[in-house]
C-alpha cells in the first residue's frame, strides 16, 4: 500500500458514467483507476497521476468548485486514447479534511511523494488557493522553482490575512525559506489588475503577459511555460462563453482551443513536474461545457507529455547550434542554443562562479527566435534581462 493512499477516497465510476458503456479505447477503460478501498494503484510504471481535490472552503464567491473532479472525469473517461493512457493512474479524490490545513497537508504530501517518484500530478480542484499546497509540495526538494499561472488576475492579496482563492500568491512570494525563483503570469487582463500589483511584479523581475499579447501570438506562451516547474490554471482566465462554470469569468479571455494549446505546451515542457486546473464550479456549468473543456485540456496535456523531446541543451552537445551574440559595445554577451531536434531556442545567462549553486539550473532559459532577432539588432531581450537581474 502506498504511503499516500490514506489521503484518497476511491472513484465511484458507476455514478460518474451513469450506465454509459465505455469502448475499449476510451480512457476510462485504460486508466489505472482507484475504484475500491484497499486496492490503491501500484505506481511503479505510472507517468502521470490524476488527483481530485474536493475543497472550496477558502473560496470567495465560488462555492461548489469542490464538485469539479468527478464532473471532469465524466468527460475525460469518454475521450479516446492515442497510445498513452495505460501509464496514467487516477488516484481518486482528496476529500476536504477537518480543516483546510488538513487538505493542504494531504495535497502537499502527495505532490512531494509523486514528484520524488518522477510521476507528474495533474490536480483537478477545488479552489485556486490549493495552488499554495501544490507549491508547498516542492518545499523539501531542495531546489528553487519557477511557477506559471494562467490567470486573468495576480491573486496577490494581503499575505497577513487568511488565504483565499484570490490571495494565495502573496503567501508563495513571501514563503520562508524562499524557494521561488520566478513567477510568470499568462493572460492577465489590465482592467482587472491593480496598477500597484503590476509595478510590484516588475520590481520583482517577474514575467507578466497581457491577454492581448498572448492571444496575438499564442506560440509566445511556449517558452514561458517551458521555463516552469509547476503550472496553475484558473478556469476563469477562459472567456465566459467558452467556460461558463465560474462566477468570476470575464466576457474576455482565452478561447477554448487556446487553453488546450497552452496545456499541450505544458505537457511538452521537459522540466514541468506538476499542473493544476482550478475554479470549475459544476453548479454553474451549461450542459457540462466547462467540465468537457477541462477534460480536453487534460487530454492535450497528456498528448504534449508523450511527445516530449527531452532536448534541454547541454553546452557541448552536437545536437544544438550555438550562436554567440555580442551587444551594446561589448557590454553583454549572450549565447543562444537552438535544438536541431525541435527547433526550440534557449539563451544563456552568465553566472558568477562564486554564487550559490542552487541557482545554476536557471542559467539556461527558454526563449524564442524573436529573442535572438532582438539580440542581433542590439537589443537585450526582456526575459534575459530579468533573469540576469535576479542572478546578479
Amino acid at each position: 500500500m502506498s504511503d499516500i493512499a490514506h489521503f484518497f477516497s476511491p472513484v465511484d465510476t458507476s455514478n460518474i458514467l451513469n450506465n454509459y458503456n465505455l469502448k475499449e479505447t476510451q480512457m476510462g477503460n485504460l486508466f489505472t483507476i482507484y475504484r475500491e478501498q484497499d486496492n490503491f494503484p501500484d505506481l511503479e510504471e505510472i507517468d502521470i497521476a490524476l488527483i481530485g481535490v474536493c475543497e472550496d472552503r477558502n473560496s470567495e464567491n465560488n462555492e461548489g468548485s469542490k464538485l469539479a473532479p468527478d464532473a471532469v472525469r465524466e468527460f475525460l473517461y469518454k475521450l479516446y486514447d492515442t497510445g498513452f493512457s495505460s501509464k496514467v493512474a487516477d488516484l481518486g479524490n482528496i476529500n476536504a479534511g477537518h480543516t483546510t490545513e488538513d487538505t493542504f497537508f494531504a495535497l502537499r504530501s502527495t505532490v512531494d511523494n509523486l514528484i520524488r517518484k518522477n510521476i507528474i500530478p495533474v490536480i483537478i480542484g477545488g479552489s485556486q488557493d490549493l495552488t499554495y499546497a501544490q507549491f508547498l509540495g516542492y518545499k523539501d526538494l531542495e531546489q528553487t522553482i519557477n511557477v506559471t499561472a494562467i490567470d486573468s488576475m495576480f491573486d496577490l492579496g494581503n499575505p497577513d490575512e487568511d488565504i483565499t482563492n484570490n490571495s494565495y500568491l502573496g503567501k508563495i512570494i513571501l514563503h520562508q525559506p524562499n524557494y521561488l525563483f520566478n513567477y510568470s503570469n499568462i493572460g492577465y487582463q489590465t482592467y482587472l489588475v491593480d496598477q500597484n500589483s503590476l509595478q510590484m511584479m516588475n520590481r520583482l523581475y517577474f514575467d507578466v503577459y497581457r491577454l492581448g499579447q498572448i492571444r496575438d501570438k499564442i506560440e509566445d506562451a511556449e517558452p514561458i511555460i517551458r521555463q516552469s516547474d509547476m503550472v496553475t490554471f484558473d478556469i476563469s482566465s477562459i472567456k465566459h462563453s467558452d467556460a461558463p462554470a465560474n462566477p468570476n469569468a470575464s466576457p474576455n479571455g482565452f478561447y477554448a482551443e487556446e487553453a488546450c494549446q497552452i496545456m499541450r505546451y505544458a505537457g511538452m515542457n521537459d522540466k514541468l513536474s506538476s499542473v493544476g486546473i482550478y475554479e470549475i464550479n459544476p453548479k454553474l456549468d451549461e450542459n457540462g461545457k466547462t467540465a468537457h473543456l477541462a477534460a480536453q485540456m487534460i487530454w492535450c496535456f497528456f498528448d504534449g507529455f508523450y511527445n516530449r523531446k527531452n532536448d534541454f541543451p547541454s553546452r557541448t552537445n552536437p545536437d544544438y547550434i550555438r550562436f554567440h551574440v555580442v551587444l551594446q559595445d561589448d557590454k553583454y554577451e549572450i549565447n543562444f542554443y537552438k535544438s536541431k531536434k525541435s527547433d526550440r531556442w534557449w539563451m544563456e545567462i552568465p553566472y558568477p562562479p562564486h554564487k550559490d549553486l542552487k541557482f545554476e539550473r536557471h542559467t539556461l532559459i527558454p526563449c524564442s527566435y524573436k529573442d535572438y532577432e532582438l539580440a542581433i539588432s542590439n537589443e537585450i531581450p526582456d526575459r534575459w534581462w530579468q533573469t540576469y537581474q535576479k542572478l546578479s
